[in-house]
């Protein structure tokens, strides 16, 4: 299998290429619409095709690239079939194995971040969207979270693999890029150690979090899998498609 990390800097987003070197096609996990032109370059630079997206959730931090993706390059759009998004392609179904050539993805339904968040398998490897990120967990105080599931889905599920497989975030704000399952089960001050299910749900409802800065338009924009809404004011416009006309771009 062919791999590569790439990071989009204004949403610490960390978005996967992954490639079959027998069919020569390629999926990207979670790709943010500022930077779907050097995604799909490393695609082309690989020798590849792009054959898919795969998103882990609906994302509000975000938007996705998507429809940018399918228009220029023809990729199908897959997610959580719980969405029900109709842009979907292929709904991702919980113990439902995704392939694309030689590679075959395990997806998860871990659900506590938001209702119908996915994590995948493959390979050793467990890209683990915004459920358990490095030292870190997402958050559990918007669109249907739930500190309880988000337990149960990371330390019943995440943590039941094998101490050395690879976590791969969907995000990072201190610039590590690979953790793995032993290191979070020991080492995750909100998830690891002995932490019980009360103390979870007692630190996330206290955590007293701001209400996230692009969530108003990340969520409209995701639920057309990649649509850039026309509000967005001029300081947020990095996280959409016209950053090269932003001032911050």
């Amino acid at each position: 299998m062919i791999f590569k990390q790439l990071f989009e800097p204004v949403s610490s987003t960390y978005t996967y290429l992954l490639g079959c070197e027998e069919t020569g096609a390629a999926l990207l996990i979670d790709p943010v619409l500022p930077t779907w032109e050097r995604d799909l370059a490393e695609v082309n630079k690989l020798g590849l095709r792009l054959a898919y997206t795969l998103e882990t959730h609906i994302h509000a931090d975000h938007i996705t690239s998507a429809q940018k993706l399918k228009t220029e390059a023809g990729s199908k759009i897959a997610g959580p079939a719980l969405d029900a998004l109709p842009c979907t392609e292929v709904g991702i179904v919980d113990g439902v194995p995704f392939t694309m050539g030689s590679v075959e993805l395990a997806p998860i339904h871990t659900p506590g971040h938001t209702d119908n968040h996915f994590a995948y398998f493959h390979d050793g490897r467990l890209y683990t969207g915004d459920a358990l990120l490095i030292e870190a967990c997402g958050r559990t105080d918007f669109q249907s979270g739930d500190p309880a599931a988000l337990y149960h889905s990371v330390r019943g599920k995440l943590f039941a693999y094998d101490d050395d497989t690879l976590v791969y975030p969907a995000h990072d704000y201190e610039q590590r890029r690979i953790s793995t399952v032993g290191q979070e089960k020991a080492r995750n001050p909100r998830l690891g150690g002995e932490r019980t299910l009360e103390d979870f749900v007692a630190l996330m409802n206290a955590l007293d979090l701001p209400y996230p800065k692009f969530i108003d338009h990340a969520l409209p924009g995701n639920r057309a899998c990649g649509v850039c809404p026309p509000d967005v004011p001029e300081h947020l416009q990095a996280y959409c498609v016209q950053i090269a006309d932003s001032r911050q771009g």
